[in-house]
């Protein structure tokens, strides 16, 4: 009977530790839940990982999860790498507007990246804020899809911007979010590091 009890014991432990396992990469902040895989192009990705905007340390801006083919740690590869890449901003307040966002958009993209690649790509870096036209109110959706070969596309609340295609520029929007100069909490959660 002791015998029975103990194998009993152990596959439920087992059973838990691979439950755990299996729910480990899905990840819930400011009230967001973000699933720990999702498919994308015809690709499973994964939940790289998650951060929290904030403006003025108050005000919880957006809740974003950045998904990979290839989940990593390095700014680089999650930069630079070729494959497909995905970033899903839920919207925690109405205070997001499209002006901001725009304006947002602009001065982050300039603040992460080279002046030299700024100056070359000024022109994708305008189009691309021209497409964050839209007041977001709180659970509204923004998302961006780089596929290799294809192009990085935005969709905002549900509607489809645009894609732009150039290799080069899409690099510098990773860069905004990823790179080193890029907002310390958001490089460090989607990043995943702890």
């Amino acid at each position: 009977m002791q015998k029975k009890t103990g194998c009993i014991v152990i596959l439920t432990a087992f059973f838990i530790f691979i439950g755990g396992m299996v729910s480990a990469g899905a990840r819930e902040i400011a009230g967001v839940h973000f699933p720990d895989q999702k498919i994308v192009a015809g690709k499973t990705l994964s939940l790289n990982g998650v951060a929290l905007r904030k403006a003025f340390l108050v005000i919880k801006v957006f809740a974003g999860g950045f998904y990979l083919e290839k989940p990593t740690h390095d700014a680089r590869e999650a930069i630079e790498s070729e494959q497909v890449k995905h970033l899903h901003l839920h919207y925690l307040t109405g205070k997001a507007t499209a002006k901001k966002l725009q304006a947002g958009f602009i001065e982050a993209m300039e603040a992460a990246n080279p002046p030299e690649l700024v100056a070359r790509h000024h022109r994708e870096i305008d189009r691309f804020a021209s497409w964050l036209d839209t007041d977001m109110q709180p659970g509204s959706i923004s998302e961006s899809t780089y596929i290799p070969g294809q192009g990085l596309t935005l969709w905002v609340a549900g509607k489809k911007k645009g894609t732009i295609t150039d290799r080069e520029f899409i690099q510098m929007y990773y860069r905004y979010s990823l790179g080193e100069k890029a907002n310390p909490h958001l490089r460090k959660g989607y990043l995943g590091r702890p």
